[in-house]
């Protein structure tokens, strides 16, 4: 619905647009619940074959289902693997939509590659920035702090002015057949809503110890891949009371520490795989907000760098920092840029 409603707006503006469709993943479970039965399978195809047929332009389909499972579905996997926890949509808008929907894009004579993310491209005196969205509550940049200045100059944006409200009654009044379409879910290769299930199709799970902190074994686990630093599902409670939360996950070991939910709580992460809007890294420390996963909110931190590696320093401990998850650096509404976390430690 939002990539429908932007095309409806580019239109309206003048622009000449061709509707594109990515065929990613083949993968479609019949029983599933209708609205996780939606990556790349027919109906998907046909909704924006539909749409274009409403706007009058014309539909293509491009087949990157061999990139998608290289660089996001197998990315995805080998990651719980290391005891991680993966974004796969971070891995998707850096590798397929931005490196190969780019590219394709400008192959077919294009100016620009338009889609419906939620976030905003500002021009400065220096340069573009990418912004937050006017809608907080569906705001997507934290997905996309790879971007960098090429991107950005080839890149429109056209609902990030707009409220999520404000898109579905536009889509409404220009007659959008998916005017009414549910949002989709955060992972859209998985056709049951449940990644343990598609991790143990693909990789034996290997039962082993739940310890605590002091390593003492408090229980067994079925598979470490089973687990996410702040999980409470799945472990017992210390001395039959008090809750126990996954602290970290240890690949090496095969085994799962627990601890209390004080004990989750730190002030320091280190994140590598750095990338920065503006195209140059800050030389000095520098004071930002730091937003640790795609639903929490920015806190103050200092964000310092060493030899290609982030030190980010809260003024607050955070929860659950976890590894394999995206740390993205904004001051105001300006993303800076960001990356991947790979440890965390502190905390009170």
């Amino acid at each position: 619905m939002d990539s429908s409603t932007a095309a409806a707006l580019l239109l309206r503006q003048g622009y000449e647009v061709i509707g594109v469709s990515m065929h990613l993943w083949t993968m479609d479970n019949p029983d599933a619940v209708v609205n996780l039965r939606r990556c790349c399978s027919p109906q998907e195809i046909e909704d924006a074959r539909a749409v274009c047929r409403v706007l009058g332009i014309p539909h293509q389909i491009l087949n990157f289902e061999r990139q998608f499972a290289s660089s996001v579905v197998d990315y995805f996997c080998q990651e719980y693997l290391r005891g991680r926890t993966p974004n796969p949509c971070l891995a998707c808008n850096q590798y397929i939509k931005f490196r190969l929907l780019l590219p394709e894009a400008l192959a077919l004579s294009a100016d620009y590659l338009a889609t419906g993310h939620y976030c905003r491209v500002v021009k400065n005196d220096h340069g573009l920035e990418l912004w937050r969205a006017r809608d907080e509550g569906k705001d997507q940049s934290y997905v996309l702090y790879m971007l960098g200045q090429e991107e950005l100059s080839r890149l429109l944006f056209p609902v990030g002015e707009y409220t999520k409200a404000e898109v579905r009654r536009m889509a409404a009044e220009m007659g959008l057949p998916v005017a009414s379409k549910t949002d989709s879910a955060d992972i859209c290769f998985l056709p049951y809503g449940d990644y343990r299930l598609f991790l143990a199709e693909r990789f034996p799970q290997r039962p082993g110890d739940i310890v605590d902190s002091s390593g003492r074994i408090v229980g067994r686990h079925q598979g470490i891949a089973g687990y996410t630093v702040g999980q409470r599902r799945g472990l017992p409670a210390r001395g039959g009371r008090e809750p126990l939360y996954v602290l970290s996950v240890n690949p090496l070991t095969n085994t799962v520490v627990a601890g209390s939910n004080d004990e989750l709580l730190s002030d320091v992460l280190w994140a590598e795989k750095l990338s920065f809007v503006s195209g140059q890294a800050p030389g000095e420390p520098l004071a930002v907000e730091a937003k640790i996963r795609y639903r929490s909110q920015p806190a103050p931190a200092l964000l310092t760098l060493h030899n290609g590696r982030a030190e980010v320093r809260f003024e607050r401990p955070q929860r659950a920092i976890t590894p394999g998850q995206g740390v993205v650096f904004y001051q105001g509404q300006k993303v800076l840029g960001g990356g991947i976390i790979a440890e965390s430690a502190g905390g009170n």
